[in-house]
């Protein structure tokens, strides 16, 4: 992409009312635009990020047997109502409406009704069974407080994924299959290190439900850490746990703040129940199909990359979900010869397949240079008139902030 064709540009200041620091940089480096408290639009470098983030869930859902789908936003009263959770008494997050006739609907917040009900229809035996789907779509909910950038909206992407099994054994084996596949999403995004499976309610469904908390000093969770096991509890369940860690019993756990990435839960038989999701076991008797919801919020994901990466001037991505992988910038001003030697770079950059963010705009270096540390791209090269007198580019890693001097072959051979 040209730097003078993308449409969005860098800010110096965010709105007056944007508190969170993931917001205000994605704000003021074009990345996303702030339609209200809790809601926003993602331009087109925000685009990019989300849907490397997507791709990357995508890959993990599907090796652990995931099936994609994609469920409507408006949810029916009548479903709902079925499993008690259309009063506002039980959920207070609702965003309803109605159609012209008068008929009231719900925009969805999560989807464990509307697929157990669609599963009701295609599982009639034990051999349709296990079943795993999901879906990346739109969640809606009416948030009390909305002031942490995209880390918490009123509108958001979100992965959510459910399962279904014909019993206990075989709904475990699947969800610790899920902790795994989950551990791997962070990774890839950069935030394995920082990443805990944490022990939380199970509520009436089981013992424990888990969470998935990433330490920062934005999040909203106190965790407490057991180094020895590399697991974290929740602080609504530590007092239950006595202070200790329930997997060793080790006492000597550390407080963090954290935000919560993702969450795991074991749902037991309430929803196959209230609508009907039943099969017939191998001696033709009537069973409820166990179930299990797993969610990831990508907006939520995305704001926690910033939160703990982003340094004083900016963003840092990590590479796996960069909008581009080099941010190759151009200080010709009036000569020919720099610009004619950055515009071959860049074509032959992008012969090879890697994404190249060229910043081919009529600015003076500093402002080049101050945007490219905002929009935080892993790699810069730079071409100008000093770096064409040693037939070299200047490369800058935007992580460690060194830079070097290498010929083009070098250069080339890095991102292969």
């Amino acid at each position: 992409m040209l730097q003078s064709q993308l449409f969005t540009k860098t800010r110096k200041d965010a709105p007056k009312d944007e508190v969170a620091k993931n917001a205000e940089l994605l704000i003021r480096a074009g990345f996303i635009h702030k339609e209200m408290a809790g809601v926003y639009s993602y331009l087109p470098l925000g685009l990019r990020v989300l849907n490397k983030i997507a791709e990357i869930i995508r890959r993990e859902m599907n090796a652990i047997g995931g099936q994609e789908v994609f469920m409507t936003t408006l949810q029916s009263k009548e479903l709902w109502e079925k499993t008690g959770r259309w009063s506002d008494e039980k959920v207070d997050n609702w965003f309803k409406t109605k159609l012209k006739n008068g008929t009231e609907l719900g925009l969805g917040f999560t989807h464990e009704e509307m697929l157990t009900a669609i599963m009701a229809e295609e599982v009639k035996s034990y051999k349709d069974l296990p079943r795993y789907v999901y879906q990346i779509q739109t969640k809606f909910r009416n948030e009390a407080r909305a002031k942490s950038g995209i880390m918490r909206g009123r509108e958001f992407m979100m992965k959510d994924l459910y399962s279904f099994s014909r019993d206990e054994k075989e709904h475990e084996a699947f969800y610790k299959k899920s902790q795994g596949a989950y551990m791997k999403v962070f990774e890839s995004v950069g935030l394995g290190e920082k990443t805990y499976l944490t022990f939380a309610s199970g509520g009436v469904f089981s013992k424990y439900s888990h969470e998935f908390q990433t330490l920062t000093s934005a999040g909203e969770d106190l965790v407490y850490i057991c180094d020895k096991c590399r697991i974290a509890v929740n602080k609504e369940i530590i007092e239950d746990q006595k202070n200790a860690c329930p997997q060793c019993g080790n006492k000597k756990l550390r407080e963090e703040k954290a935000v919560e990435v993702g969450n795991i839960f074991p749902l037991g038989t309430r929803f196959s129940d209230a609508l009907g999701l039943k099969y017939l076991d191998e001696k033709g008797e009537s069973k409820s199909v166990v179930m299990g919801s797993y969610g990831i919020g990508l907006g939520r994901l995305m704001g926690t990359i910033v939160e703990v990466f982003a340094d004083d001037v900016g963003i840092v991505w990590p590479k796996e979900v960069s909008p581009f992988a080099v941010h190759l910038v151009s200080l010709a001003g009036e000569d020919a010869k720099v610009k004619k030697s950055a515009d071959a770079l860049y074509k032959k950059l992008t012969s090879q397949g890697i994404e190249v963010l060229y910043d081919d705009r009529d600015a003076r270096a500093g402002e080049k240079f101050a945007d490219s540390d905002l929009i935080g791209i892993p790699v810069r090269v730079v071409v100008s008139a000093k770096t064409l007198e040693k037939d070299s580019y200047e490369i800058k890693d935007r992580k460690t902030g060194q830079t070097e001097i290498v010929k083009e072959e070098v250069l080339l051979k890095i991102f292969r």
